[in-house]
């Protein structure tokens, strides 16, 4: 993978007051006064007059302030226009359910570059949830920064205040295959062939490098799993669902202290000890997925029996030299896959999944092992 150029944050000039813009300012994290008044279907405006003083320290970068200069391209739907593009948030058009929000499938007015009407899935967040407008604010600053092909890219947002309660949506692109975990665990589609498998795994992690290493701010992805890897038509992946997502920790410091979530069974185990959380974090979460997909299994499934139902655990008794190391990987691929190949990846795992998180490869270095491995052949 080639190198990322680093460029310096942009500074803010003294005295200047940057105008309150719908489609390029912070979204606030808290109300105004103006939002705290009950109007019917009143828009809120997701901003504020941000007033810079002559004497203040000029901020780190930090995602807020390369939000300033790049959320422009976000563009603020009205909520009756998202209303219609889901037929009233129809359970048909449904596309998942997670924590804090439903995803539904929209088509917007218009056609795109080939005459095709506009799809697109909207987050709604459930009302009356804090963490979630946490979560949606989060996904609005980061993706409104950052750039890359794996990484979904967010279309625009919609926040409301009104009678009927406060509506927070997120508007994405369409990714018509849905997720790695549905192919990996679903009997529902048809299992992913090796070759395809290893393009998927490294696209994501290409996209993690991305946010480790190519942006001016280092961003920890923090909730790195199957279901949050999207596949496109031509089944590029794409991570999605940046409402976990945090700033790594500033030059000066080796870690962010910070209160622990994510997913059970791909959390790593010193950041559940300490709340320090790192890059390394994400490698870790990443060397469970390596499992995954030579498995087909998930990191936990209580259903089977106790030796076997911590995906973890299981593979220990199969280690990459061990003779019947081939007991672990997925019947579905049916031997179609180079063993020595399936071995690497293994290996690669195990040094995901060391204890001591500064032992654990960087996601550069997983990538660069990632297309080395592609090439074993036999």
């Amino acid at each position: 993978m080639g190198c990322f150029n680093f460029k310096k944050c942009p500074k803010t000039k003294s005295n200047k007051t940057v105008p309150s813009k719908k489609s390029s300012s912070i979204p606030s994290q808290s109300k105004t006064s103006t939002e705290k008044s009950k109007v019917s279907s009143s828009s809120v405006k997701p901003d504020q007059t941000i007033t810079k003083n002559a004497t203040s320290t000029p901020p780190r970068c930090s995602i807020p302030n390369l939000y300033e200069q790049r959320g422009q391209k976000l563009r603020v739907f009205d909520f009756e226009e998202l209303r219609a593009a889901t037929n009233d948030f129809n359970r048909a058009l449904k596309l998942g359910e997670g924590g804090f929000g439903t995803v539904f499938k929209g088509f917007l007015k218009g056609r795109d570059s080939n005459g095709e009407r506009l799809v697109v899935a909207v987050k709604r967040l459930k009302q009356r949830s804090l963490q979630g407008h946490k979560q949606w604010l989060a996904e609005v600053l980061f993706l409104g920064v950052v750039e890359y092909p794996n990484l979904v890219k967010l279309i625009g947002y919609c926040a409301v205040d009104g009678e009927e309660g406060n509506q927070r949506l997120l508007v994405y692109e369409f990714m018509p295959n849905k997720t790695l975990e549905d192919h990996l665990f679903s009997r529902a589609y048809p299992p992913l062939s090796w070759d395809l498998r290893l393009q998927i795994i490294l696209g994501a992690a290409e996209g993690l490098v991305y946010l480790h290493e190519g942006l001016e701010v280092q961003i920890i992805f923090r909730d790195f799993k199957a279901s949050n890897v999207l596949l496109d038509k031509e089944f590029k992946p794409k991570l999605s669902d940046f409402g976990l997502a945090r700033e790594g920790p500033t030059a000066s410091k080796t870690h962010v202290s910070t209160a622990v979530v994510g997913t059970h069974g791909y959390a790593a185990p010193d950041y559940i000890q300490t709340g320090h959380l790192t890059a390394k974090s994400d490698v870790w979460s990443f060397g469970v997925v390596l499992y995954e997909l030579l498995t087909g299994r998930r990191s936990l499934e209580r259903n089977r029996p106790p030796a076997e139902r911590k995906l973890l655990n299981w593979v220990k008794q199969y280690p990459p030299e061990a003779t019947n190391f081939s007991v672990i990987m997925d019947p579905r691929l049916r031997n179609q896959y180079p063993p020595k190949a399936a071995r690497e990846v293994a290996r690669l795992a195990d040094r995901c999944l060391v204890k001591d998180p500064k032992k654990r490869p960087s996601m550069a270095e997983v990538s660069k092992v990632l297309k080395e491995i592609m090439r074993i052949k036999g």
